[in-house]
């Protein structure tokens, strides 16, 4: 029975966080990109300004971080490895063609991440302690009234379960035994034996527990604090894991510089590569589009939870700097790690679909000790996301039950982490799946009907420039 339910839990997922999801996400930020007079091209010298502007948030505003902290945030959320091993899926299945078209992708995720900065700060609320709130479940009840609540409850309660990190959990506890230990060692450890010995794990059980206690300490130590201890760190960590990244790409970019004119030419050449049948064409487009909406969470609603509580009256101000968030993940993120593998990535096997292993082999045969490098980067990009995704699930929580109550959700997610990163649960990364796709469905509706209000904030923003 349960082995039932299992399966139609994971069946389900996959449907809905397969074409429904990338149509919705992709057709409907398209509209959204068209309908915005193709702001995230147009407006993007204003976006660049606005970033590079100091002191430009107002403290004399009600808020809790600035605009620059509310961007940086949303990026250590969306910044993580799927940045790594999703790209190398997408060179995998789709191959160099695919990068092309999750460039496309990002630049119609920017004009759906705009309209979500402008209706977060449009539309915002306020809870019982004169705290600004954001997010599509205000965005909802404030724009279209109260019998609109139902809608707003549905995403709340859809991302309680949708932002937990299940994932990133059972996969970064993974990825570190992998890289870091022996079998060997690990079943030959007397220190790890006394462990299971009392909680009755085995060795490796044991050490995926210290993995995964090791990694529930790191982040309650920033979520704990709230949204402002979240944004001083991912200020700090986002920036410092990007550079960190780059200057290993820089490093592979360097010692086989006579390789990467063909790497770019191989990109846009198979992005239009008819040989294979107009079907074949619009794989590879469908594949490296639906990646970059798999990782930049455009549309999904986290964005303007996190954009709502930012010291800013301005809403068009707002969604110029929350439009670049795609273009530093599905962007610059994602043309890093695309450039390393196809300089040194090797896609041949035995049909199975690779991510994080093609590319620590291929970071670890360009790089001395570089599949090292990488799964400490990884590590920032995994952790950092936790941050954010802890604050919007308690967000949602505070929604639903309470402000003063959305503490409780922390020690929840914190407890999670642990439980994850032991026990593999096929069926709750598919719940987890599931309730993220359905977070997108109302958030999607919402940016599409208030799309008008989005353009005439616009007409009035720029009109005064």
């Amino acid at each position: 029975m349960l082995e039932n339910i299992g399966n139609f839990i994971t069946t389900t997922a996959d449907f809905v966080c397969g074409y429904p999801l990338f149509f919705l996400l992709i057709g409907g930020g398209l509209y959204l990109f068209i309908s915005s007079g193709f702001v995230s091209i147009r407006r993007l010298p204003y976006s660049i300004a606005e970033l590079r502007k100091k002191g430009s948030s107002d403290d004399s505003q009600k808020g809790e971080i600035s605009s620059v902290q509310a961007l940086v945030s949303v990026v250590a959320a969306t910044v993580g490895l799927g940045n790594i091993a999703g790209v190398a899926i997408a060179l995998y299945i789709g191959g160099p063609g695919s990068i092309f078209w999750m460039w496309i992708s990002a630049i119609v995720g920017m004009a759906t991440k705009y309209h979500e900065g402008v209706l977060s700060i449009m539309y915002r609320g306020i809870d019982e302690n004169g705290k600004h709130k954001g997010g599509p479940m205000y965005i909802i009840e404030r724009a279209f009234g109260r019998k609109w609540r139902p809608l707003a409850m549905f995403f709340a309660f859809a991302g309680l379960f949708g932002t937990m990190c299940i994932i990133n959990a059972n996969q970064l506890t993974e990825a570190t035994v992998a890289t870091f230990t022996t079998t060997t060692g690990i079943e030959n450890s007397t220190f790890l034996a006394s462990i299971g010995s009392i909680t009755g794990l085995n060795n490796l059980e044991a050490f995926k527990l210290l993995i995964g206690l090791g990694m529930a300490a790191i982040v309650s130590l920033v979520v704990i604090g709230g949204i402002t201890r979240i944004a001083n760190v991912a200020t700090i960590v986002v920036p410092a894991m990007v550079t960190g990244y780059f200057l290993m790409v820089l490093y592979i970019i360097i010692t086989h510089i006579t390789q990467v004119p063909e790497v770019f030419a191989n990109i846009f050449v198979e992005a239009f590569n008819f040989k294979a049948g107009l079907g074949a064409f619009f794989g590879v487009a469908i594949v490296g589009a639906r990646r970059a909406a798999l990782v930049n969470d455009a549309g999904v609603g986290t964005a303007s939870i996190m954009h709502g509580t930012s010291k800013n009256n301005q809403p068009v101000r707002e969604g110029l700097i929350a439009m670049l968030g795609p273009s530093l993940d599905s962007g610059f993120v994602c043309t890093l790690t695309a450039i390393a593998l196809l300089l040194c990535g090797d896609f041949t096997g035995n049909g199975d679909v690779k991510g994080l292993e093609v590319a620590m082999k291929a970071f670890g045969d360009a790089i001395p000790a570089g599949q090292y490098m990488l799964m400490v980067i990884a590590f920032f990009f995994a952790i950092s996301s936790m941050f954010s995704y802890s604050f919007y699930g308690s967000e949602c929580f505070g929604y639903l039950f309470g402000n003063r109550r959305a503490k409780y959700y922390n020690y929840f997610f914190i407890a999670s982490l642990v439980v994850f990163s032991v026990v593999p649960l096929n069926a709750a990364v598919s719940v987890c799946d599931l309730f993220y796709a359905l977070m997108a469905f109302p958030t999607m509706f919402t940016l599409i009907v208030l799309s008008g209000k989005v353009r005439d904030a616009s007409k009035k923003y720029f009109g005064s420039k």
